[in-house]
């Protein structure tokens, strides 16, 4: 999990234009991080084609943490497809 942890850490700090020491692992995108409904939607979308992977918008409703990324990151980027 942890090779998962910087690339998240970095998406998101270029996605939110946060410095990256505020990206610490409870920080929560909407509430610490400063991200709005849109912010979230890029930063999915950038994941998405980072990692390969499909994020269903119901998953999304449950992603609310840095943690919470890289968590749902590594469970289906290794997942068998």
């Amino acid at each position: 999990m942890e090779q998962f942890a910087a690339k998240v850490a970095s998406i998101v700090g270029d996605q939110l234009g946060v410095d990256r020491a505020a990206l610490v692992p409870e920080a929560n995108l909407l509430d610490d991080l400063g991200a709005d409904s849109l912010d979230v939607v890029e930063l999915v979308m950038a994941l998405e084609e980072e990692f390969s992977i499909e994020v269903p918008d119901d998953d999304v409703e449950n992603i609310r943490t840095i943690q919470d990324i890289v968590s749902y990151v590594a469970r289906k980027a290794e997942a068998p497809a």
